[in-house]
C-alpha cells in the first residue's frame, strides 16, 4: 500500500499520508528442528542456487516456460497519475456495504491541505456517506472505501467482487416459531453497547503464561473451566441459555 497519495473529489484536491490502523498481537515462533537448530527459508532458483533480494524480478509466463519479465521501475511506469491517488467516484451508506467486503483499514493524515481535508471529513459525517475510489497502490487495482472516524478519515480496502467466495452449500432447516422467540429473546438479554475495551486476547495472556512456565522449567497444565451441562436439544440449550445468563453450550 502507498505511504503517501492523494484524495480527490471533484476537483477537490487533499495530500493525504497513510498508515495501518491495526496490527495483529501474535506471539512469534521461531521453527526449529528436533535439535533446537533454526529452520532457515531461502529463496532459490531452479537450479538451487540462492537469489538475493535485488537479483529479482517479476516474469508473467505467457507460454509454457516462457516468461516476460518486469522491474519495479516498469510496472510503475504502467500507472497513470490517477492511478497514484485516491479519486472518489461516488458517495454511499455505509450500510450498502457488506462487511464481508472489508480487508484492511488505513488511518488517512493531511499531508498539506488541512482546510480541505476538515471539511471533506465534516462533510462525511454530516452526510453520513463513505467514498467509494479506486487506486492502484501496489501491481494491482485495489477497491477503497473512505469514512469519516471522529475528526479524521480512515481508508478501508476492500474486495471486489469476483474475489468474494461462494458460500458452501448447506442444508439449513427453518426454526420453528418456538426455538425462533427463545433465541430472540436470548439475543435480547445479551444486547448491550459495544465497548471493545473490554475484550482482550486471553488465550495470548496463556500462551504467555505457558512461556513463562517452561522458561521456568515447569510443565504446562490446562487451565480449569467451568464445563457446560449437557443439554438434549436445540429447545433445552435455549432455555437453560435463559436461566442460566448464556452459559449453557448447545
Amino acid at each position: 500500500m502507498l505511504t503517501k497519495t492523494s484524495i480527490a473529489f471533484g476537483l477537490v484536491y487533499i495530500p493525504v499520508k497513510l498508515s495501518a490502523a491495526a496490527r495483529h498481537d501474535d506471539v512469534g515462533f521461531n521453527m526449529l528442528d528436533k535439535n533446537g537448530s533454526r529452520i532457515r527459508y531461502k529463496k532459490v532458483n531452479d537450479d538451487g542456487e540462492e537469489v538475493e533480494h535485488k537479483e529479482i524480478v517479476r516474469g508473467y509466463e505467457y507460454e509454457k516456460g516462457k516468461y516476460v519479465t518486469f522491474t519495479d521501475d516498469e510496472l510503475d511506469k504502467i500507472k497513470s497519475e490517477r492511478d497514484k491517488q485516491i479519486t472518489i467516484t461516488q458517495f454511499v451508506s455505509a450500510s450498502e456495504i457488506d462487511p464481508v467486503y472489508y480487508e484492511k483499514s488505513y488511518y488517512l493524515s493531511p499531508m498539506g491541505g488541512e482546510k480541505a481535508y476538515s471539511l471533506f471529513v465534516s462533510a462525511l459525517k454530516k452526510q453520513k456517506k463513505v467514498g467509494i475510489a479506486k487506486a492502484v497502490p501496489s501491481n494491482k487495482e485495489t477497491l477503497v472505501a473512505v469514512r469519516a472516524d471522529g475528526d479524521r478519515a480512515i481508508l478501508s480496502t476492500l474486495y471486489f467482487p469476483s474475489e468474494i467466495l461462494p458460500p458452501p452449500a448447506v442444508n439449513i432447516p427453518a426454526a420453528s416459531k418456538e426455538e425462533l422467540n427463545l433465541a430472540c429473546t436470548l439475543i435480547d438479554s445479551m444486547t448491550k453497547p459495544f465497548s471493545p475495551d473490554e475484550y482482550r486476547d486471553e488465550y495470548r495472556e496463556k500462551l504467555m503464561k505457558a512461556i513463562d512456565a517452561k522458561i521456568a522449567g515447569k510443565d504446562v497444565t490446562t487451565p480449569k473451566e467451568r464445563k457446560a451441562g449437557n443439554v438434549l436439544n436445540l429447545l433445552d440449550a435455549l432455555r437453560a441459555s435463559l436461566e442460566g445468563g448464556a452459559s449453557a453450550g448447545v
